[in-house]
């Protein structure tokens, strides 16, 4: 914030010296108590007032004060004041570990933005699930801040719009809903799950917990590799709700049944991961198709601190849906439909899907058969290799230091093939396995 010193009276030089480096040493401590290293753009002063209303109130979350946490809410907000009200009391079943705000500068804006008593801010909220999150889930978060008196107040949760010749407003970003900002959540914990739902009773919530209970040990004997050994599941009330807690639209997840959140990396301090079910697609699944989506999810979940920037999403999906059917009595042409109907005419994939196949909106059979063919291929390397150099090659993959030839130096290396020859031994597979002279009957995959 810009402003005038105004001089009255004649001071010696020194004196003018010795005021302005006592108002930079001020500026700098107050730049590195908020975080700064952009010596150009230095914080509003009044940032040290801002950053303690949000350890207040992030505080009274942690210690489940409902009535310091509405000390931080403007009370003239009274709608805003009823919404944080219910929020709090959404989130009480949650069991948090942490819980924090940290001022952000996103979007070329600083944390800060606007002048007077009103401005707004953006903040990073990070929180953990105790007993489950070894990593902070991070959401961006906005909030309209007004001043009474000496003291700073969250007035609203979004934007501010400003007024005439105000400043701009923080910078544009989806929103992303918690699943506590869409009513009060429900608690189930399972031996290898926590589920976390809003608008389903508890009987339904420890079915999910149930299946996903029988999910992580499948995951488990076929992964062997070291991973926590459990699942955060959030089931929202609807398919709209489940695309808040994305920052997608509706029609991008209908059909999907769920899908697991967090960035993929190999340092092992990842965000923590969430599977989030969508109940309008998973409701309408059998037993064995929800035993699969939880496997294949809980899949992504282990395997996530070795899936990196270089791995195709054929493999990454391929390798989640192998380990969903690994323990199932399935078949390709009953897992396979649409690839099995494109084999039978006649038009038999030139080449590996491409990671732009995956799309959630484009078309349905393109996506169906991506999966599909990705499945086939980390099958047909368990089947001719050996599951554990199926592993081993996901992994190889995973390391490589970019997507260029990382497939292909890990074929090489893992299974002794080339690129080539691996794309034509998968089509000859899929004729084997799809062709209309394939033997239908059902084969159970071991556990070796």
């Amino acid at each position: 914030m810009a402003g005038r010193l105004r001089w009255g009276g004649r001071w010696a030089v020194s004196g003018v010296v010795a005021v302005l480096v006592a108002l930079t040493a001020m500026l700098s401590a107050l730049a590195a108590m908020a975080g700064w290293d952009d010596e150009s753009e230095k914080p509003d002063p009044d940032v040290r007032s801002i950053q303690r209303l949000l350890e207040r109130r992030a505080e009274a979350v942690r210690d489940r004060d409902k009535d310091a946490y509405l000390a931080t809410v403007d009370r003239v907000a009274s709608r805003h004041r009823t919404d944080q009200q219910r929020m709090f009391d959404d989130l009480a079943e949650v069991p948090l570990s942490s819980w924090q705000y940290r001022l952000v500068r996103k979007g070329g804006f600083p944390p800060v933005v606007g002048t007077g008593r009103r401005v707004a801010v953006q903040v990073e909220l990070s929180y953990r699930i105790k007993g489950y999150d070894t990593a902070p889930v991070v959401a961006p978060q906005r909030f309209t801040l007004v001043q009474h008196g000496h003291r700073w107040y969250v007035a609203a949760d979004e934007v501010f719009d400003g007024e005439p010749g105000a400043a701009a407003p923080v910078a544009d970003q989806r929103d992303v809903q918690q699943l506590w900002d869409q009513g009060r959540v429900s608690v189930v914990r399972g031996r290898h799950s926590l589920v976390l739902g809003v608008g389903h009773d508890r009987r339904y919530l420890q079915d999910v917990a149930e299946t996903a209970d029988g999910a992580v040990p499948a995951v488990q004997r076929a992964w062997r590799g070291p991973w926590a050994g459990r699942v955060v599941v959030q089931v929202p009330s609807s398919l709209g709700d489940m695309a808040g807690l994305l920052g997608g639209s509706a029609s991008g997840y209908r059909g999907i049944a769920a899908v697991t959140t967090g960035e993929i990396g190999g340092s092992g301090t990842v965000p923590a991961d969430r599977v989030i079910v969508n109940p309008d697609a998973y409701d309408v699944l059998g037993d064995l198709g929800r035993r699969v989506v939880m496997t294949h999810e809980s899949a992504h979940v282990a395997t996530r601190a070795h899936t990196s920037p270089s791995t195709p999403l054929w493999l990454s999906e391929g390798f989640a849906d192998w380990i969903g059917y690994r323990e199932t009595k399935t078949y390709p042409r009953q897992v396979a439909p649409e690839l099995t109907r494109s084999v039978e005419s006649g038009k038999l994939p030139r080449e590996l899907p491409g990671d732009a196949d995956f799309g959630f909106t484009g078309d349905g059979n393109v996506l169906a058969q991506a999966y599909e063919q990705g499945w086939l291929a980390c099958r047909m390397i368990a089947d001719q290799w050996g599951e554990r150099k199926l592993v081993a090659f996901y992994r190889a993959v995973g390391k490589a230091p970019d997507r260029q030839g990382a497939v292909r130096e890990a074929l090489r290396r893992e299974l002794g093939i080339s690129e080539d020859e691996f794309t034509e031994r998968w089509r000859s597979y899929l004729k084997k396995q799809l062709g209309a002279q394939a033997e239908p009957q059902p084969r159970r995959q071991q556990v070796p």
